[in-house]
């Protein structure tokens, strides 16, 4: 039969006539940037996710650009942050002027360790002037902590805020694979200073293009975000700072403003989901499957399992029509591109035996039960064969 990683034809089935509706609209306005949708959008978006403010921009990754900027991250300042992410999270922080430093992934959930965080900052570092880390290898004052809730899970905030307010940090969520996930009753994106989210097609709440929003409870970071969107300016033609073109369009908003009631019933399918992989999977040894923390909501993003002969793997369920992806098969510190940062393979075991181990598996809320029982099948196929 086969099964597809993703197919976006069937949620865009479900709600076809909403979204052509409100294109239609869009046309008839001419109106297509900083609009009335994206206002919209962005009441709508701080309310469900529980912010005070959100900000709409063009992309995931200027989300997380334009908030390292409005958090006052000087150029050669670091921040601190995960490997296993995908590499907008990396980039944004160099070409907000910043350096990159990874501390090391708890095993359990692939994100990032407040243990491994406590300890690069008691280790690498000393306090500086006004109490902010300082490392003692570059002298780069480190200024945010920078979580990401990979594949849909949060990370440990509560552990992660409270060292980022024992050594003075802000902290950014890199929140653009988790729309809708939960932390202990709290939703992603209200749970540090300011929280960045992509609109990607792929996400869970996902538009027809890039798109990315940033939330965030303190008003002068989202007038500075606001500011920085449009080049720096808060009144046409006069500039305060260097900003940037990066504003969600109204097409976009129009569009996410169709799905947004979806969302939480489309994660609660996912869930569903989630499920039926548990029991298909069980009872492999070679694989183990995964789980979100007491009081975590994993919104399964991804649905990424660790997986001996993980490679070889993948080739027998292509073979057979069933899809997968590596999410990431090279963790960033030891990417061509950051080996000036002079990281070597062996400095965070955790993030490289992941990426040696992890298979992402079709999940989207339309995925039938029988095509999950046709992934497990083949799972388990690979596995009863011989080695």
């Amino acid at each position: 039969m086969g099964v597809p990683v993703l197919d976006l034809t069937r949620q865009y089935a479900s709600i076809r006539p909403e979204v052509e509706k409100a294109l239609k609209e869009v046309f008839e306005t001419q109106h297509f940037i900083l609009g009335t949708q994206g206002q919209s959008l962005e009441q709508e978006v701080a309310r469900h996710l529980g912010a005070a403010h959100a900000v709409g921009c063009a992309s995931g990754t200027d989300a997380l650009l334009l908030g390292l900027r409005a958090l006052g991250l000087r150029r050669g300042e670091g921040v601190l942050t995960t490997s296993f992410t995908f590499f907008a999270t990396a980039g944004a922080i160099h070409n907000a002027g910043g350096r990159p430093f990874f501390a090391d992934i708890d095993p359990a959930t692939f994100n990032l360790d407040a243990v491994h965080v406590r300890r690069f900052l008691e280790h690498e570092c000393v306090r500086g002037e006004g109490g902010l880390p300082v490392h003692k290898a570059t002298g780069c004052i480190i200024r945010v902590l920078l979580p990401v809730h990979l594949y849909g899970l949060c990370a440990d905030m509560d552990g992660l805020n409270g060292v980022a307010k024992e050594y003075g940090l802000a902290v950014l969520e890199d929140a653009c694979q988790a729309y809708g996930s939960t932390y202990k009753g709290r939703r992603a994106g209200a749970l540090g200073h300011l929280a960045a989210f992509s609109f990607f097609p792929t996400k869970n709440l996902g538009g027809a293009g890039d798109g990315g929003i940033m939330t965030t409870d303190d008003g002068a970071l989202a007038d500075r975000l606001r500011m920085l969107r449009v080049h720096g300016s808060k009144e046409r033609y006069i500039h305060e700072e260097i900003g940037y073109n990066s504003r969600l369009d109204e097409v976009q908003a129009a569009v996410l403003r169709v799905k947004l009631p979806h969302v939480d019933g489309w994660n609660r399918q996912r869930d569903v989901v989630a499920r039926w992989y548990r029991q298909g999977l069980a009872g492999i040894p070679q694989v183990e499957a995964p789980s979100a923390p007491e009081g975590y909501g994993h919104i399964y993003h991804q649905y990424v399992i660790r997986a001996q002969r993980r490679d070889e793997l993948k080739g027998f369920l292509q073979e057979r029509g069933i899809g997968s992806m590596i999410y990431y098969p090279i963790p960033l510190h030891l990417q061509t591109c950051f080996r000036f940062l002079g990281y070597r393979e062996g400095d965070l075991p955790h993030t490289e035996r992941a990426a040696r181990e992890v298979l992402a598996l079709p999940v989207f809320a339309e995925l039938k039960e029988a095509e999950v029982a046709e992934a497990c099948e083949g799972i388990r196929a690979f596995y009863s064969g011989p080695r």
